[in-house]
C-alpha cells in the first residue's frame, strides 16, 4: 500500500513535514509565554492518556526533567508504524504534522493547565531539539527533530524491551519547567499514573 493511499487517522500519513503547519505551530506556542513550558510536558502526556484509555488500562509515565530538558517515557503501544509497499518503515508523522483533531478546533479538549490541546507538533515545533523513540511489538526507532523538522532518518535501534514511547525535548531558550506544579496538574489525566523527578 502506498503511503497516498492511507487514510487519514490523527494525521494525514501522506506527508511526513507540513512546512506551513510548523509556522503556525510555533507562533501559537510563542503566544503561550511563561505557561509554554509546562503546557508542552502536558501535550506530550496527553497522547499516553489516549492509549491508556483505548487499551482500557492505566498507563504509567515517567518524566524527568533535568534543566532545559524534559523527557516523557510511557508504556504504551508506541506510536503507530508501518512499512510502505517498498518496505520502508513509516512513522505516524506526530511529530511534524498537524493533529487533525485538535489543532485549531474550537471545541478542541482542555488539558489540566486549563489550556487547549493542539498536539504533539506544538512540542516538536518549538523545540531546538526534540528525540522521539518508540517501542513496538514488531521493532523500535527512533529519529531526531529540531523546531519540528526531521535532523536525522527514521533508525531502527535494539530497545526492545517493552512499548512504549519516549520523547525527550529541550525546552526553547529561557524556558522553565515548574516539575512541582507539574506533578500537580499530572494527577488530571484519568488513564495514567505520573511520576515527575527532578
Amino acid at each position: 500500500m502506498s503511503r497516498d493511499t492511507w487514510r487519514v487517522t490523527t494525521h494525514d500519513w501522506s506527508r511526513e513535514v507540513d512546512a506551513e503547519h510548523l509556522v503556525e505551530a510555533r507562533r501559537v506556542a510563542a503566544s503561550l509565554g511563561d505557561a509554554l513550558a509546562l503546557h508542552l510536558a502536558l501535550e506530550v502526556i496527553a497522547y499516553a492518556d489516549d492509549e491508556g484509555q483505548a487499551m482500557r488500562r492505566r498507563g504509567v509515565v515517567r518524566v524527568v526533567v533535568r534543566g532545559d530538558l524534559v523527557e516523557v517515557d510511557d508504556d504504551g503501544r508506541g506510536t503507530d508504524t508501518r512499512r510502505d509497499e517498498t518496505g520502508q518503515v513509516v512513522r505516524k508523522p506526530v511529530m511534524a504534522t498537524r493533529d487533525v483533531r485538535f489543532f485549531d478546533a474550537p471545541d478542541a479538549p482542555r488539558l489540566p493547565d486549563g489550556l487547549p490541546r493542539r498536539g504533539m507538533s506544538i512540542v516538536s515545533a518549538s523545540s531546538p531539539l526534540l528525540r522521539h523513540t518508540n517501542r513496538r511489538s514488531e521493532g523500535a526507532w527512533t529519529q531526531a527533530y529540531r523546531h519540528g523538522v526531521p535532523d536525522s532518518d527514521l533508525r531502527e535501534v535494539e530497545d526492545r524491551q517493552r512499548p512504549g514511547t519516549t520523547v525527550a525535548f529541550v525546552l526553547p531558550p529561557g524556558g522553565r519547567l515548574d516539575a512541582d506544579r507539574l506533578r500537580e496538574l499530572a494527577g488530571g489525566f484519568a488513564h495514567v499514573d505520573v511520576t515527575v523527578t527532578d
